[in-house]
């Protein structure tokens, strides 16, 4: 018996969504990593490199594994070493890599529920704002490595 809607209706559409799908995604994320933590340890660092093709600005972030997730600056000031959060963002220049490291930018998880350990995983909600107002909603699996792996991460150009 013949199928009463020919397979050739379906191709219109799924063509359509395969080729809308590379326009949504303006910003990748790439080497994403947490920093491991010891126990009762309630705060660690999130990195990665952001890359926004249009430009825009990362407005928030938010994780199952925290009270609470900010973005984040270290930067010198004098001979100090200073860490603010960023409560309004933080710009992402078009098609130019924003890297989130030890001692620079990174997103702070703050009031952890659990230890994270070398290799849980930790998912991550990262929310960029176009320059037009428009949100793209940005879903990572971050894997968590020991502690001091931070100092053997380093990011090739």
């Amino acid at each position: 018996m013949a199928h009463p809607y020919p397979a050739t209706h379906l191709i219109a559409p799924l063509m359509l969504a395969l080729l809308a799908a590379p326009a949504l995604a303006q910003t990748t994320v790439s080497e994403p990593w947490v920093r491991g933590t010891v126990a009762q340890q309630t705060a660690t660092g999130a990195f990665m490199q952001i890359t926004s093709t249009a430009g825009g600005r990362l407005v928030s972030v938010s994780t199952p594994a925290a009270g609470i997730a900010e973005i984040h600056e270290m930067k010198m000031e004098g001979s100090t070493m200073q860490m603010r959060a960023l409560p309004q963002g933080l710009p992402l220049p078009a098609g130019k890599a924003v890297e989130f490291k030890p001692g620079g930018y990174h997103l702070m998880l703050l009031n952890l529920k659990a230890p994270l350990k070398a290799g849980d995983s930790v998912a991550l909600t990262l929310v960029v704002e176009s320059a037009n107002g428009k949100t793209e909603t940005l879903h990572v699996k971050a894997p968590v490595k020991a502690l001091g792996a931070a100092a053997e991460t380093k990011h090739q150009h």
